[in-house]
């Protein structure tokens, strides 16, 4: 079985660029805000989520190990 993970997005940093929903279109949805959130906070490892936070203009978009916490992205300096 492969890595859990929980995904955030910092409403206070988000601008609606939508970068998320074209990368990872299961994962994300916009609101009537043009805010992104996450379908499901806590998900399967997978690419195209790693795609979507890597995208994202502004790192809204937060990664960490589901259980651990630790850092996936973006990464610890």
């Amino acid at each position: 079985m492969g890595d859990r993970w929980h995904i955030e997005v910092d409403r206070s940093v988000c601008i609606g660029s939508a970068q998320c929903l074209h990368h990872a279109p299961d994962a994300f949805r916009l609101d009537s805000a043009r805010q992104s959130h996450p379908l499901s906070p806590d998900t399967d490892a997978t690419e195209p989520v790693l795609q979507a936070a890597e995208s994202c203009p502004v790192e809204a978009i937060l990664i960490t190990l589901a259980g651990s916490g630790e850092a996936v992205f973006p990464p610890e300096e």
